[in-house]
């Protein structure tokens, strides 16, 4: 991939996501083709560690910040401090620069990522993910439902689990193939945000907001389902 960023003119998109347990970070070019990715366990550290892994990636693939012509964000669902950290990032790097910027819900790009590789799911997928030590949530046909601790996930026949940082908490085959969505995760951002991108549906950057798995200390679930709430300022 560093090959083909030798030209440090060309405009590219920046993707950022820190929804899961690996942040991963990508460049790609305007048509949705990864042109660079780095992905690394974070932690907790995602703010010592987010901007100079940037840093390392534009400058080992020559790659001009100033040239960036739009940013990709993962909105999770994730973590609570994982997801403000990215998308603060996300969101001051768009701004100072005067660029469009999209949010990419994460589920539906590590869904994307699942289907598209030939290690990954045959079928129909549905994503299941942490939500605290001990409940998980379900993403299939764009809802997120809970699964409570002590539950299964009721799924349709022919239907592929993916489980993402799961490992112990689901099936094997469903870690494994979380894992091989988690690797194409940083691909699967920017096709999907490229093409929104294109189309001119970038997001209100003051209103692009994450999703999180668990909500903040003092707020309280009230149903089953997952519903956020967004500012309407």
């Amino acid at each position: 991939m560093a090959d083909r960023a030798a030209d440090g003119r060309r405009p590219w998109l920046l993707a950022i996501d820190t929804a899961t347990s690996q942040v991963v970070v990508g460049a790609g070019d305007l048509s949705g083709e990864a042109i660079a990715l780095t992905t690394w366990a974070a932690g907790h550290l995602h703010g010592e560690t987010l901007l100079p892994s940037l840093g390392r990636l534009t400058g080992e693939n020559n790659l001009r910040r100033s040239r960036i012509q739009g940013v990709i964000v993962g909105t999770g669902p994730g973590s609570f401090t994982g997801l403000r950290v990215g998308i603060a990032s996300a969101k001051g790097i768009a701004h100072a620069l005067g660029v469009p910027i999209v949010g990419v819900s994460t589920a539906e790009a590590l869904i994307s990522a699942a289907s598209a590789s030939p290690d990954g799911a045959a079928g129909e997928v549905a994503l299941l993910l942490p939500a605290g030590p001990q409940d998980r949530l379900l993403a299939r046909g764009g809802s997120v439902t809970v699964v409570p601790a002590g539950s299964e996930p009721t799924l349709d026949e022919g239907t592929d689990l993916v489980a993402v940082d799961l490992a112990g908490r689901a099936p094997a085959d469903a870690v494994e193939r979380g894992a091989t969505a988690i690797r194409g995760l940083g691909a699967a951002l920017i096709r999907l945000g490229a093409a929104r991108l294109g189309r001119d549906d970038a997001d209100d950057l003051a209103r692009l907001v994450p999703e999180y798995v668990t909500l903040p200390r003092g707020v309280a679930r009230e149903t089953g389902e997952v519903a956020w709430s967004r500012d309407p300022r």
